[in-house]
């Protein structure tokens, strides 16, 4: 096996092979670092010997390699290279987990026709590469890459294509790489003048090759059978526990417990198959797209297809009504108006022009106002040169934007939590104490000449008592909760799992924390893009001075994030030459203009109006030496609009904080959760918004960073300047100010403030000092979508867990990433993140925070009760056990029904507390607290039956019961009784004990049901202790006509009681205390926690000026 992180383009070994998911390619990618492969193949011995283990087994282990597949191709199958692979073995980790899933899939092969894999010659490139996605000749290094493997079985002129798929994606068989490889990789590195040649459209032979190689243009949603559902959900281990469970009961003679067991499973696992199916259906309803297209066919043929033929390389032909795009598609010629708010949660429609020609590398995010998406919604689409509106398909199906939202639901990124983790080292550790138990209570019972059988049956019993069959359930019950209280509150959860991380949050990033503020007809005589019109002027302004005129668009680049600006290209009527018009960052335009027309004072004004806060546009503009007519205007490139511009002014616009931004803001870092501050805009904005609500307070020191890439005979360089300093945010250098760093300086504790650019330079040139800028970094600004998204897996690696909020239009990649996504919109795209606001304030951060503490505190307490009650009714058992007694059918039910399911799912009712505090609920559920309370609170338990036990038997009316007849036959008997009576009250004592409120939970007296339920049952066991009344025959218990008797062991559960009050009340107290003076605080093992500390000592970055 081999593990790799590199891209797929060097030589791999023969028989390995390495597989690479970048996110860079598309943010809404899980988050995988590396992937390994192993193969295997048929061998008939090991399948020889594979049957006759099944066989010898009686079939058991075909169970168990449904849970564990690994295991059985390990067992039947042989290791082999990849290249004779039938079946694979696939291992992916994930970046922030350092655990691997494992993966078993099949190798499927395709006979392809060698002779058809040829594209016609105009779609030729200059150096002669073919633009199939797979090549046949070995001749050229880019068909080398791509040659299809050559079977012996195979029939002369045909290929044999090899493809797995996994989790929707296909993955392809690279011959002289020895690897497979994603097939949205095979045409990664096309140009734009690649894309327009393809405009001429695939013929048939080369449609259906490509067809072969990339598979249907479909998102297939699968939506299991009834039955099938039925078969995964029995077989589930839960449920193969209580099946072996039920069976034990029966043979026990435990018939009503058993069959009320049954029920309660039928009935779970019905609900569980109807809300599976529905949500399969809907998820299925919701992305399934039929539609006819018009794709281009060699020789200027058009033909009307179903979009599930579609494969890359169809040239499509685009209606000028618009409709749903199947496809990802990179528009060609035209324009289109389209809706993406499906995609990116935006919804103003996005204009979309033609990709310009050229020799660049074609990218869907770096040429995204080019890119049509699959999903979106075309309003409107245009020709202007030429009769047609054209467009290349690039990915289809999975490999799709809109194919990437739905594998995000289907196959959500693993929950990696300590909590989750320690609970099946927990239940492990019951699973061992069983077996002590059963090794226990086979001597016992061997002791008092019970029967083998019995034996048999009573020993595995116990298994059932220590390990709770309910648990999953109970833990589910405390996310359930918080769910809803959410969805109350406006706050829409789709993975409960990540509630309870929420409770864990170290640093939230946030990008909205401000509010925004302040089609055509030709009137020219000849073809434009649009007529843009003056409003109507009021009647008292008519007279008064010359109208304006109406201006017509001739060509537009829309804006783009990375180049931070766009063009517009118009002219006036009656005018002579057309204008070029540039808007965008004002330190971009001021550099592509005449500085003749820049102010002398243009940094000191920047700098004036975004110190107060302001988002300020600079406009530019010049006239174009050309004809005012549309042909003319669409054969300018960026270049020719961009030279020698005029500056012709700034445009400021205010931004005003929400009135709830600083509220939220300074609340969090009260309770020292770092807020990160990452936005598009203007540095210096973001560094006044961030002052404004208090992200940097006013007496703390903030430095800015600014980063230069290598230049020729230089290194990358660093500079730090203070905030007060206006060169600090506009760039300027200022020796007396700045620190030039090419070595890694001494350290220093800050706040820091740096750009997007500054972010990629320290990524590639700093990578030592990278984790120091990260812990300090409070202001993240000019970040593209992507940096955003990497900057929350670098602060992962760091171990913080890290909250992401954001509007979905720029962020659905850090919002999937990050370990609790918000997102403020409420449009499709919010899938990709756990949490959803139907209100676009960030209020929501606090409660879902507030709502994760009290989830995780909550869970904590469920599985202490859940431990401490089959702890409780092991030692019940074991106490009977002794005297060769046990518990009857109906006592069981009365336990496990009535008291202890109706308190464990009304105890996760309490809300969480309504203000947050600075501690955080511990994550680690094997730790000292947790233990010792387990531990005593066993002893406890166990004294107090022991004690009820001994007080019985020394009573002078007790009457011993007939060992030499085994439980159900010899109840009632006072042991039984005394020993039931006494452990009814201590698992509503015990449920009482952990149901403790603050700091996370409100107060016990505000959960008004679950205190009624505890005051109805313990009224109910006084009086069955008392007065037994009807129940008596029903549980099988003996009349103890004792008062005295019985007062004394009301007396041992009001010790039992107020024993265990205190103890929680001690272990709170004073515990944490001890062990402070015990065991010294070690150094954190978090990466975040040593780095803070090491700036402690050592500050950084160097002071570079005068400090306030």
């Amino acid at each position: 096996m081999s593990a790799d992180s590199s891209p797929l383009v060097g030589s791999t070994p023969a028989s390995y092979g390495t597989l690479t998911i970048e996110t860079s390619l598309d943010p809404l990618s899980s988050s995988v670092s590396s992937v390994r492969l192993s193969g295997y193949c048929g061998s008939p011995w090991r399948v020889i010997g594979y049957h006759a283990v099944v066989w010898m087994m009686a079939g058991i282990p075909l169970l168990l390699f449904r849970w564990k597949p690994v295991w059985g191709v390990r067992l039947r199958l042989q290791p082999c290279t990849l290249a004779r692979a039938e079946t694979l073995v696939i291992e992916i980790r994930d970046r922030e987990d350092s655990s691997w899933q494992l993966y078993t899939v099949q190798v499927h092969t395709e006979a392809i026709s060698e002779g058809s894999l040829e594209l016609p010659p105009q779609a030729q490139a200059e150096d002669g590469r073919s633009q199939a996605a797979v090549g046949a000749e070995p001749e050229g290094a880019w068909r080398d890459t791509a040659q299809l493997h050559r079977s012996k079985e195979a029939v002369s002129g045909q290929q044999v294509l090899r493809y797995y798929l996994l989790q929707g994606q296909r993955y392809v068989w690279i011959e002289t790489q020895q690897a497979f490889c994603q097939v949205r990789l095979l045409d990664h590195g096309r140009t734009c003048d690649d894309m327009h040649r393809s405009r001429t459209g695939l013929g048939l032979r080369d449609q259906t090759v490509r067809k072969t190689i990339y598979g249907p243009n479909v998102i297939a949603v699968p939506v299991k059978s009834y039955p099938q559902l039925l078969v995964d959900e029995a077989l589930n281990p839960y449920y193969g526990f209580q099946a072996f469970s039920i069976g034990l009961w029966l043979a026990d003679r435990y018939y009503w417990y058993a069959l009320c067991i049954f029920l309660i499973s039928s009935v779970s696992i019905c609900l569980s198959l109807y809300k599976t199916r529905k949500q399969s259906q809907t998820l299925r309803d919701m992305v399934k797209l039929s539609v006819q297209v018009c794709v281009c066919r060699p020789g200027g043929e058009k033909e009307w297809v179903d979009s599930s033929e579609l494969v890359p390389g169809d040239c499509l032909v685009l209606p000028q009504e618009g409709g749903l795009m199947p496809c990802d598609a990179a528009l060609l010629a035209g324009e289109c108006m389209v809706n993406e708010s499906s995609l990116t949660g935006e919804s103003v429609p996005v204009l979309k022009t033609a990709l310009p020609e050229g020799p660049v590398p074609y990218c869907p995010e770096t040429h995204r106002r080019h890119t049509l998406f699959c999903g979106t919604l075309i309003l409107q689409a245009r020709a202007f040169v030429g009769p047609h509106v054209l467009a290349v398909v690039t990915q289809t199906g999975f490999c799709t934007a809109k194919g990437g939202l739905v594998s995000s639901i289907l196959h959500p990124r693993p929950v990696n939590f300590k909590f989750y983790r320690h609970s099946m080292k927990f239940v492990a550790a019951l699973s061992v104490l069983a077996l002590l138990g059963t090794i226990y209570s086979i001597f016992i019972l061997y002791r008092n000449r019970v029967p083998v059988n019995e034996i048999v049956i009573r020993a595995l019993d116990l298994v059932t008592v220590v390990v709770p069959p309910a648990l999953p359930a109970a833990m589910t019950v405390c996310t359930l909760y918080a769910q809803s209280r959410l969805r109350s509150r406006g706050v829409f959860c789709i993975h409960p799992l990540r509630i309870n991380l929420g409770g864990k949050l170290h640093l939230v990033c946030f990008d909205k924390v401000l509010e925004e503020g302040p089609a055509a007809d030709s009137a020219f005589g000849a073809q434009v893009l649009a007529v843009m019109r003056p409003p109507v002027q009021e009647p008292q302004l008519q007279g008064m001075e010359e109208p304006p005129l109406p201006v017509s668009v001739l060509g537009r680049l829309p804006f783009s994030s990375a180049l931070q600006r766009m063009n517009v290209v118009v002219a006036w009527l009656g005018a002579a030459q057309p204008e070029a018009y540039v808007k965008g960052s004002p330190e971009l335009v001021a550099g592509l203009c005449n500085p003749e027309t820049v102010p002398t004072n243009f940094a000191q004004l920047l700098q004036s109006y975004t110190a107060a806060g302001y988002r300020v546009v600079a406009l530019a503009g010049k006239p174009l030496p050309i004809a005012p007519s549309l042909e003319a205007a669409q054969q300018l490139t960026r270049d020719t609009m961009e030279q020698e511009l005029n500056l012709l002014g700034l445009l400021v616009m205010r931004n005003l904080l929400k009135p709830q931004t600083t509220p939220v803001i300074q609340a969090l870092r009260r309770t020292h959760i770092r807020t990160v501050m990452v936005t598009g805009d203007n540095l210096q904005t973001a560094v006044t918004v961030a002052q404004s609500c208090g992200m940097v307070g006013p007496q703390e020191r903030l430095v800015v960073i600014h980063a230069a890439p290598p230049a020729p005979g230089q290194p990358a360089s660093l500079e730090f300047l203070p905030v007060e300093s206006s060169a600090a945010v506009n760039g300027a250098k200022d020796s007396d100010q700045a620190t030039s760093c090419i070595m890694e300086p001494d350290p220093r504790s800050s706040h820091l403030a740096l750009s997007g650019s500054t972010f990629g330079v320290l990524m590639k040139h700093f990578p030592r000092l990278l984790p120091k800028v990260l812990v300090q970094g409070t202001i993240f600004a000019r970040m593209a979508p992507e940096q955003k998204t990497e900057l929350v897996c670098e602060l992962q690696k760091l171990q913080y867990c890290v909250g992401m909020c954001g509007d979905g239009a720029n962020d659905c990649g850090a919002l999937k990433a990050a370990d609790v996504g918000i997102s403020l919109s409420q449009a499709e795209a919010s899938v990709v993140s756990p949490f959803t606001s139907s209100v676009a304030s960030i209020e929501c951060v606090p409660m879902v925070i507030r709502e994760g503490r009290c989830s995780l505190d909550t869970s904590f307490s469920v599985f202490k009760y859940m431990a401490l009650y089959s702890l409780t009714q092991f030692m019940s058992v074991l106490i009977l056990y002794t005297i060769n007694t046990n518990l009857g059918d109906m006592q069981f039910l009365a336990i496990d029904l009535v008291i202890t399911t109706t308190v464990a799912v009304l105890m996760s009712r309490t809300g969480p507390a309504l203000a947050l505090g600075r501690a955080r609920p511990p994550g680690a559920l094997l730790s000292v607290p947790v233990l010792s309370s387990l531990l005593l609170q066993v002893a406890l338990v166990a004294g107090v039956q022991l004690g009820g036990y001994f007080l019985t038997v020394a009573q002078p009316w007790f009457v011993p019961l007939n060992r030499t007849v085994p439980a159900p036959d010899n109840l009632p008997n006072y042991e039984n009784t005394v020993v039931f009576s006494v452990s009814s009250f201590q698992y509503l004592i015990l449920a009482a004990a952990v149901s403790k409120g603050a700091p996370f939970r409100r107060p016990l007296y505000t959960n008004v049901p679950f205190l009624l339920a505890l005051a109805l049952l313990g009224s109910i066991l006084v009086g069955l202790l008392l007065v037994p009344g009807l129940l008596r025959e029903p549980l099988v218990l003996r009349d103890i006509t004792d008062t005295c008797f019985k007062l004394l062991l009301l007396g041992l559960v009001a010790f039992n009681f107020v024993g265990a009050f205190m103890l929680e009340s001690v272990l709170d107290q004073c515990l944490p205390a001890c062990l402070r003076w015990l065991w010294p605080k070690r150094a954190s093992k978090k990466r975040f926690k040593q780095l803070e500390q090491e700036l402690a000592e050592q500050p950084w970055p160097p002071p570079a000026g005068p400090e306030r």
